[in-house]
């Protein structure tokens, strides 16, 4: 089977990884924030890989990074939803702590690719 160019990104791997991890996660939440707090984490979580999806259809380098970036925006969205779910106590300090060193590898990742689109 055909893979497109965005299925070769690392970092989309791992944002399909982590939008598995933020599912699991919201499964836990208290039903009352099905249409708060699980909705907002699940987009935005699949903001990320989608805006790398769609990044790569772009023509231009220029067009390509500003996708990356909207990737990134979406990533530190996400890492304000949880800091918010862990002042909730909606989660452990463990889980937190494995999600942001998740989210760090990602914007990493995500800055990098987006300095090649620049610099390419």
């Amino acid at each position: 089977m055909h893979k497109f160019s965005f299925e070769k990104l690392d970092v989309w791997k791992e944002s399909i990884s982590f939008s598995k991890d933020i599912y699991e996660l919201t499964k836990t939440f208290p039903s009352d924030e099905k249409f708060g707090l699980i909705s907002q984490l699940r987009r935005a979580t699949n903001s990320i890989s989608s805006n790398l999806a769609e990044g790569t259809s772009r023509s231009t380098n220029k067009d390509k990074a500003h996708f990356t970036t909207l990737a990134y925006s979406s990533t530190m969205e996400v890492l304000n939803h949880l800091i918010l779910s862990k002042e909730l106590y909606l989660m452990s300090e463990k889980k937190y702590i494995s999600l942001r060193e998740k989210i760090n590898k990602i914007s990493n990742m995500l800055n990098g690719l987006r300095k090649s689109q620049l610099n390419e």
